[in-house]
């Protein structure tokens, strides 16, 4: 692609994987399941909340938020890798790597500012029980909805802007399976620096500052929940955010995995690509399991609509 060299870049070349074809396959396979059991499990949840009155409070609203964000953030880059997987043909149109950018960027920043809401909510659920109706009201809980959401976007807005303001004309190979930040600045011809600072300074303070809301959240709630005297108490109080928890944990190791953690002589660049791809469409599968695994509401709902649907199905092929 030296040709680049000279003239302006229209498209990109995905090439997270073309070093590992022979996986291409079992490739397929291995994300075609998950995400249909990402589709299928999110989709249930979203289902359970809608039609369970009981789950009509603030803290399942941000857990259906949470669910469309699962569907959404994978739906951006499984379709196109499902693609490259089966077809000789990676490339990507300039607007199609803006767009899939634009919408990666702001979705996984929701979710981060998300998951800072959802902590702020078990913190009130914990250590303000009597009082948690009355802070957490469904027109405060839809004002932070609509806040995480307009600020990923805006987030999102301002990267991909900056991104895309650069010269590309070094070459148009992405060395990765979608487009990112990174290394679509490692294409660039022209200076980088602004986009960089952005990428930590703005960046960085939104995304720690979601973070330490967290993790602050987290240390009251469990500071709380070790001043109560009965072990029933503590279990009941701990049962309430365990599954968020376990969420936070896995979104937040998974990121750390992913984009910090040191080179390894052991894998090639490939091979840590591939890692990171499946932590990124594993983690929106394995969410609604978690959730419908260690919540009793969520599990009841569910049940419920099983219910409803076998019985709907008896009743049709009654009357066939």
């Amino acid at each position: 692609m030296e040709a680049y060299n000279l003239t302006t870049v229209t498209q990109f070349i995905l090439i997270g994987l073309s070093d590992l074809p022979q996986v291409r396959y079992p490739l397929f396979m291995a994300f075609i399941i998950i995400y249909q059991i990402t589709l299928l499990g999110n989709g249930a949840i979203l289902l359970a909340i809608v039609t369970g009155r009981k789950l009509h409070t603030p803290m399942y609203y941000l857990l259906a938020n949470l669910s469309l964000l699962d569907i959404f953030c994978p739906s951006t880059t499984v379709p196109k890798i499902l693609k490259n997987l089966l077809t000789e043909d990676h490339s990507i149109s300039f607007i199609g790597c803006a767009l899939q950018l634009y919408f990666l960027v702001a979705l996984t920043g929701t979710e981060v500012f998300l998951l800072a809401v959802m902590a702020y909510d078990r913190y009130v659920a914990i250590c303000f029980p009597l009082r948690y109706s009355l802070i957490m009201t469904t027109i405060r809980c839809v004002q932070m909805l609509f806040g995480t959401w307009a600020a990923g976007f805006l987030n999102s807005f301002i990267h991909t802007m900056s991104t895309f303001s650069l010269s590309f004309c070094k070459s148009n190979q992405v060395k990765q399976y979608y487009c990112d930040i990174p290394p679509l600045m490692a294409l660039s011809c022209s200076s980088t620096y602004t986009a960089k600072m952005l990428v930590f300074v703005e960046g960085g303070i939104l995304s720690f500052g979601a973070f330490l809301i967290t993790l602050v959240s987290y240390i009251y709630v469990v500071s709380t929940i070790l001043k109560i005297q009965s072990v029933e108490g503590k279990r009941k109080a701990f049962s309430t955010c365990a599954s968020h928890l376990l969420v936070v944990f896995l979104f937040y190791g998974t990121a750390i995995f992913t984009y910090i953690h040191p080179s390894s002589s052991q894998y090639s660049p490939a091979r840590d690509r591939l890692i990171s791809m499946l932590y990124g469409v594993i983690t929106p599968m394995l969410n609604p399991i978690i959730y419908s695994l260690r919540n009793t509401e969520v599990k009841g709902a569910l049940r419920k609509i099983s219910h409803l649907q076998i019985y709907s199905q008896k009743v049709r092929c009654k009357n066939f």
